[in-house]
């Protein structure tokens, strides 16, 4: 009897300890996630984010249809962008950028209602959203990406700066066909720095955002025309961070 009551005890603590082990491991593994991704949201507030995952993407779309690989960049310090540019990005993109916490539940009420038909979502992403999407993850959507995007948005808004954020989102955004960031968009557009792009030229580039590998700020449609028109109108509405 005293044989089975040992081989009893010694089968309770087989599961015993494989739930011990993974408990341990869950923990350092959670842990090792918030220690890495804040380490690297901390790194990207002093240092400029070399290339993105859709830059490389778009590089090799580019190569597979025999246009060769092309990322054209070129970082330009906040302080150096044209002003009208910082204003057309917050008039055409995010209206409530200075004062929302890196969530606009207004935006995304409206772009939900649009979206009743059952198309894909869209809209209602805040420029904090869109460089945590650009900077850290990749575009495909999916709701690890989403709630990924939540989390890393949350992280830039507590960790850095306005200025800091809408600097690195004019210098990473897709702006063309392998055009990426204000500078090398100037440069492709109108052959000029970003430093000093006029109020039209910088709501043209901010204007063909929705859809940057079809629309072209030097021919731009009826409709992006006039949404470029209504940016300019609306320029001198927003402060900007300083």
């Amino acid at each position: 009897m005293a044989i089975k009551r040992n081989n009893y005890k010694k089968k309770k603590t087989v599961p015993v300890q494989w739930k011990a082990q993974l408990k341990k491991w869950s923990i350092r593994i959670i842990g090792g996630f918030f220690v890495l991704t804040i380490f690297w949201v901390l790194c990207l507030k002093f240092i400029n984010p070399p290339i993105t995952y859709l830059m490389i993407k778009r590089g090799f779309q580019w190569q597979s249809e025999g246009k060769g690989f092309k990322i054209e960049k070129a970082w330009l310090p906040y302080d150096e962008i044209s002003n009208n540019l910082k204003r057309a990005a917050l008039a055409g993109e995010d209206a409530h950028f200075m004062t929302h916490n890196g969530f606009d539940t207004n935006a995304i009420k409206q772009a939900l209602e649009k979206n009743k038909s059952g198309k894909p979502l869209r809209g209602g992403s805040t420029i904090s959203q869109q460089v945590a999407k650009n900077v850290f993850l990749w575009p495909e959507r999916s709701w690890l990406r989403k709630g990924l995007e939540t989390y890393f948005t949350f992280l830039i808004e507590i960790l850095w700066s306005k200025k800091r954020i809408l600097e690195v989102y004019l210098n990473v955004i897709e702006m063309g066909q392998g055009v990426y960031g204000a500078e090398a968009a100037s440069h492709y557009y109108y052959n000029k720095s970003a430093k000093s792009l006029t109020k039209k030229e910088a709501a043209l580039i901010i204007a063909i955002l929705p859809n940057p590998r079809q629309w072209d700020a030097r021919r731009p449609s009826n409709y992006v025309n006039s949404r470029a028109n209504s940016i300019v109108r609306y320029l001198g509405h927003y402060d900007i961070p300083e």
